[in-house]
């Protein structure tokens, strides 16, 4: 960034990957918070994952329709507005002890997700010079890597924290960090709202807007497999993160407060797994390198089903290393040689997100009719696809 007129504008920007790092992985903390407070099975847990991926997936269209309407910066303030009205809902959904009103305000919030989601990869992109956008991406995307470590971090301290085990208690648990998170989301909508933007020309954005999307697309194998293997690289994801809580507490014994700050360890693993791959990258092609990943990563996984104990549950904690390149490697792949249908495939391959929703509440019903270790057989197939599909699927023309 060479011009002082895009540092602030590209710090608001760079806030936004933090922000939904924090409430995705705060996810994982209300599934096993939630199982204990109503009672409810690990599959009816997962609901919370519905609720946020669910809103993923309707909202990815909407949200990018509004803003070729009215502009990006119009398109990040609707969406930290939903974010925050989300979390100042869980204020009366707790008050009311309701389950499904919780879920709704979920829904909200991550309807502003899908709308900063949408915004922030290519504002990112175009705040500053041309020949350093990629670097100015990675360098945000980083800061997602910071926000998944908090949640689990405020779980402990906050969530996790009161002694008593009561639906009143277990409810108002919650109140605090999301009326704290609800008002600094706000406060970012407000500097968005009073700091200067730069303009973003349409078709910088956003090329063959009238190209029609049919049978060409989907021609190119390495985006169709690419499609799938997000699909399912999201839904592993979330069925891992979801349910390490369950899994660390059922293995070790330890406290849910012991298992979210162990987690939080694990997303630093993960936070230092993207800038490890990174430079590995200079070294290793990214599609072998994701094929060896995951390779790792279906190893790792035989032995958390083995359950042995530390063993299993230090297998898991490496398993954020390896999955930590995942997501932007399957991406980058599947939209590669795509030419004039980059912009087209990307949404569709964005659209994998609602994985999180889909797998969850599999897993968990896997989980309730035998163990958590078993449940984790299912990413462990999820993730040899995705070794093939580095090795061999990316590379079909």
């Amino acid at each position: 960034m060479s011009k002082n007129k895009y540092l602030l504008p590209f710090a608001l920007v760079t806030s936004l990957f933090f922000l939904w790092g924090f409430a995705i992985s705060m996810l994982d903390v209300l599934n096993k918070h939630f199982q204990e407070v109503l009672n409810i099975s690990i599959a009816e847990s997962a609901w919370v994952q519905v609720a946020t991926f669910g809103a993923y997936f309707l909202m990815a269209l909407p949200a990018g329709f509004f803003m070729k309407k009215f502009g990006y910066k119009k398109g990040i303030i609707a969406g930290l507005l939903l974010y925050a009205g989300g979390a100042f809902l869980v204020y009366p959904a707790s008050e009311a002890q309701s389950w499904s009103f919780f879920l709704v305000a979920l829904f909200i919030l991550a309807c502003g997700l899908a709308f900063l989601e949408t915004a922030a990869n290519p504002y990112a992109t175009v705040l500053g010079p041309r020949e350093n956008s990629e670097q100015r991406l990675n360098l945000a995307q980083s800061f997602n890597g910071v926000g998944v470590i908090t949640g689990p971090l405020v779980g402990g301290l906050f969530v996790f924290a009161a002694t008593s085990h009561s639906v009143a208690d277990g409810f108002r648990s919650v109140q605090l960090p999301y009326l704290i998170v609800g008002a600094v989301v706000l406060l970012v909508a407000l500097l968005f709202y009073f700091t200067p933007m730069p303009e973003v020309e349409e078709e910088t954005l956003v090329a063959d807007q009238h190209t029609h999307i049919g049978k060409k697309l989907w021609q190119h194998r390495q985006f169709a497999f690419a499609v799938l293997a997000q699909f399912l690289n999201v839904g592993a994801q979330c069925c891992i993160w979801g349910f390490f809580i369950n899994y660390t507490t059922e293995t070790l014994g330890i406290s849910n407060q012991d298992a979210s700050f162990l987690q939080a360890i694990g997303m630093v693993i993960f936070m230092a797994g993207r800038f490890l791959g990174t430079l590995l990258m200079r070294y290793v092609q990214p599609h072998k390198m994701l094929g060896y990943y995951c390779v790792s990563i279906v190893a790792l996984l035989l032995v958390v089903t083995g359950h042995f104990g530390k063993i299993s549950v230090g297998a898991l904690m490496a398993f954020y290393l390896f999955q930590s390149i995942t997501f932007p490697t399957i991406f980058a792949l599947g939209v590669k040689d795509l030419g004039k249908f980059t912009k087209n495939g990307s949404s569709y391959i964005i659209m994998g997100i609602v994985g999180g929703a889909v797998f969850p509440p599999i897993m968990g019903y896997v989980a309730d009719q035998s163990s958590m270790a078993t449940a984790f057989i299912l990413p462990t197939i999820m993730f040899a696809y995705i070794a093939w599909y580095g090795f061999r699927g990316s590379q079909l023309k």
